[in-house]
């Protein structure tokens, strides 16, 4: 439930540039903002209107009613012949059981090959979110597409839960090479792989070895390893060794059968988002935590993963890659400098593009219908080149 009572102006202004640019419907209201702000009734009860309203826009919102579980816009709710499909499959990845969904093309028909792309999801994030968004958009544009559930989280098996270690998110997206090249209809000389925020990081590390992706493209890459090792945007330089020991210290604690130390933010206030200074945060708790919630996503990651993560970096090797590359971001997104680091490093890279997406924040690329539009035609067009197009035979 909302706290009304702790929603300051600045906290409100904040939270209406949050939302209502979000959400077209909004201007049917005609409201003026300067009005509300300045109104002492209308701010204690503007919040809990601007959650109703965005929850009916085609943004995306929580619905918890749906049957697959997902909460992004448009999303599937029931599966028709003749149009795109989901298919909840599960499968053994080193004795973990992963959760996955497959899209499936409109006339999908097993006797034809079809092109597929593989899609990593964000840091915290589950396939039923911004991942699988775009595997549905693939989906509608011709393609098999598969999203899962990192291993040891989400609805996928393993224990300590939450457990993030870039050996573990990389080792998920050859698992689900594995699996797609065996369904039904998969050419599989024709696989592609996109890999969004830090599955974004950790798809560049999986190409550079793993050629069965024939096509690699990233979506608002966010460099799990530089980050957690020196802060996002390098705000944390004079305590890595501090952090380092804490790790140690959890690992110890752990190995000892002690209790299970977490890092990241398990919940967040109202005030709290309104305050955070960064889109990325900011808007990342909006999305993770208010409009586009689901209940196996989590920013929790456990304390001794940081071993594994502080010396892990997505822009290492990037030379190995040499197959096509196409790297998105947003145009305004704070974290496009991770993008622009390691684009110049493809040295080898086939057919490679930095793509800006116009406007755009990180978290704006997850779920805003026109930057949505912007990233999957430019998917399209680059799959559709360089995995040889999408006609089946």
């Amino acid at each position: 439930m909302v706290d009304k009572t702790a929603i300051c102006l600045p906290a409100l202004q904040n939270l209406w540039d949050s939302f209502a640019v979000a959400n077209d419907s909004l201007r049917l209201l005609k409201i003026n903002k300067e009005n509300i702000i300045m109104k002492t009734y209308l701010k204690l009860h503007l919040f809990p209107i601007l959650f109703m309203l965005t929850s009916t826009s085609i943004s995306a919102q929580t619905n918890t009613s749906n049957p697959f579980g997902l909460v992004y816009g448009a999303a599937l709710t029931e599966n028709v012949p003749g149009r795109v499909n989901i298919h909840p499959v599960s499968y053994k990845l080193n004795g973990i059981v992963i959760a996955a969904n497959v899209y499936t093309p409109a006339n999908y028909d097993t006797t034809k090959k079809y092109p597929a792309v593989v899609v990593a999801h964000p840091n915290g994030g589950v396939k039923e979110q911004t991942a699988g968004l775009y595997a549905q958009r693939l989906a509608e544009s011709g393609y098999i597409s598969i999203v899962a559930d990192a291993a040891y989280q989400g609805a996928s098996g393993g224990e300590p839960r939450h457990t993030d270690k870039p050996v573990n998110r990389v080792e998920d997206i050859h698992g689900m090479a594995d699996f797609i090249m065996q369904y039904k209809g998969v050419d599989t000389g024709r696989l592609g792989v996109l890999g969004i925020c830090g599955g974004g990081g950790y798809t560049l590390k999986a190409a550079q070895s793993d050629k069965r992706f024939k096509a690699v493209a990233t979506l608002s890459m966010f460099n799990s390893g530089e980050v957690r090792r020196n802060g996002f945007m390098n705000s944390q330089l004079n305590t890595i060794q501090e952090r380092l020991k804490k790790a140690s210290d959890a690992r110890t604690q752990e190995a000892s059968g002690g209790k299970i130390i977490y890092a990241g933010v398990a919940s967040i206030t109202d005030e709290e988002i309104a305050k955070t200074t960064t889109d990325l945060y900011r808007e990342g708790y909006i999305y993770y935590y208010r409009t586009h919630a689901h209940p196996n996503s989590t920013f929790l990651y456990t304390m001794s993963s940081l071993l594994d993560l502080m010396t892990w970096d997505a822009a290492t090797n990037m030379d190995l890659i040499n197959q096509p590359l196409l790297m998105m971001a947003g145009s305004k997104a704070d974290t496009r400098y991770m993008t622009e680091e390691a684009f110049p490093k493809a040295i080898n890279a086939k057919n490679k593009e930095l793509f800006l997406i116009e406007g755009a924040t990180h978290i704006q690329t997850y779920w805003k219908p026109e930057y949505v539009d912007q990233a999957t035609k430019k998917l399209t067009s680059f799959f559709g080149k360089n995995l040889q197009g999408i006609t089946n035979k």
